[in-house]
């Protein structure tokens, strides 16, 4: 049985095309900055999400699942990071048929610089995604009436 909802009015078109828009900008900063620092933009999400795992190192199977790509396409690209110095590959110390991958000194450096750049972007963008976020509210409020 379907659930029946209010209909989409124009207003929640605008708002959704703004929101997919900022995000397409912010993604289109975020490949720009990371081509401008030598790197491609999967080989900056690999290493923000190595970073944004924590301190402790990543297997490639926990990359595939982050970057949601196949697991082969993650080691593929584990073997491209290693060739650039910005990870180093290791067998995992608890289980010998896993890798893990840890950033090097030189990915930390670069993800530090795109990183800074991309909370300023996120700052300056934020007055957007609030109010597009508070037009969501009010729209769910609409409906629940």
């Amino acid at each position: 049985m379907k659930t029946r909802h209010k209909p989409i009015s124009d207003e929640d078109y605008r708002a959704l095309a703004a929101y997919r828009h900022a995000l397409r900008r912010f993604l289109a900063f975020s490949e720009a900055a990371a081509r401008d620092s030598g790197l491609t933009p999967q080989q900056h999400q690999a290493i923000l999400a190595i970073r944004g795992h924590g301190r402790e190192p990543m297997t490639i199977g926990e990359l595939a699942e982050t970057l949601l790509i196949r697991h082969h396409s993650a080691v593929e690209l584990a073997d491209r990071l290693a060739r650039a110095d910005l990870v180093e590959r290791s067998d995992d110390p608890d289980d010998g048929r896993r890798v893990v991958i840890r950033l090097t000194p030189k990915a930390e450096t670069l993800l530090e610089q795109l990183s800074a750049g991309h909370l300023e972007e996120l700052r300056h963008g934020r007055s957007l995604f609030a109010k597009l976020l508070e037009r969501l509210d009010a729209t769910q409020g609409d409906s629940e009436g």
